[in-house]
């Protein structure tokens, strides 16, 4: 066992004047453990998530990763540093075909720059990989399209490939499968299911579909009004009846 967590939050807090909209959230997340964050439409979930990602400065409390302060840097930072979080990779290169923006990705994590011109065709097992990654997703037919033209469907799966060619150590999903069809939602949740077999990773997932939470978590932690006020086994949680009715908002016999 590793002496720090993989990823811990102290007092993690966030105010927007007089709201708090995250409120002194402390949780620590294990290697190989995937947990699930639930609560209610303005429980503070994405923003706890844009935290823990960098999108948002905290105004108190500290974000650490195998036990070094991350608190202050910024997304760019957290992200060599092994902390990846799934839309914060799409539309960055929408005028790009979708090969593109994951051979980009590729490269990047190759060390061999950010830059599309720099990627000669003779690096073929950059491509290889790239392409590889696409057939994962179900995305290698749409491959040659440019990413503004992706269906909603679509998007949200190259969402998916970009965090898998980047490969950091915590991955986080901020509800991989909204708006997403029902056919294509057993993709999505194929992959996160195959990354979670890999024990190094550490996967935190917001979601809202509890047939989804069942089948993917380790651990669901809930979120009210910017405050933990539940965690544990899911199990448990699920059949907590506060949880269910006042913060999943849903009724006892759905779960």
């Amino acid at each position: 066992m590793s002496e720090h967590p993989v990823l811990e939050t102290r007092d993690l807090t966030i105010r927007f004047g007089g709201h708090v909209a995250v409120d002194a959230v402390s949780a620590a997340f294990g290697r190989g453990t995937l947990t699930a964050i639930v609560g209610p439409n303005g429980a503070g979930k994405t923003t706890y998530f844009n935290l823990i990602s960098g999108q948002l400065p905290a105004t108190r409390g500290e974000v650490r990763l195998n036990g070094e302060d991350i608190t202050r840097l910024g997304v760019a930072d957290r992200t060599r540093r092994g902390i990846g979080r799934a839309f914060q990779l799409t539309n960055l290169f929408p005028d790009l075909t979708v090969r593109e923006n994951v051979r980009l990705v590729v490269q990047a994590k190759a060390n061999r720059g950010f830059d599309l011109f720099s990627m000669a065709n003779s690096h073929t097992e950059l491509i290889e990989k790239a392409d590889h990654v696409l057939a994962q997703v179900r995305l290698d037919t749409v491959a040659d399209q440019k990413v503004a033209f992706l269906s909603h469907g679509n998007q949200r799966k190259l969402e998916v490939a970009l965090l898998i060619a980047l490969d950091p150590d915590v991955l986080m999903f901020d509800e991989p499968t909204a708006g997403m069809s029902v056919d294509e939602v057993p993709v999505i949740l194929d992959l996160i299911t195959q990354m979670k077999a890999d024990t190094s990773r550490t996967i935190l997932l917001v979601e809202h579909k509890m047939d989804v939470i069942r089948s993917l978590a380790d651990r669901i932690i809930v979120l009210h009004n910017g405050q933990l006020v539940a965690d544990g086994d899911p199990a448990e949680v699920i059949a907590s009846p506060i949880v269910q009715q006042a913060y999943l908002g849903v009724e006892a016999e759905d779960v």
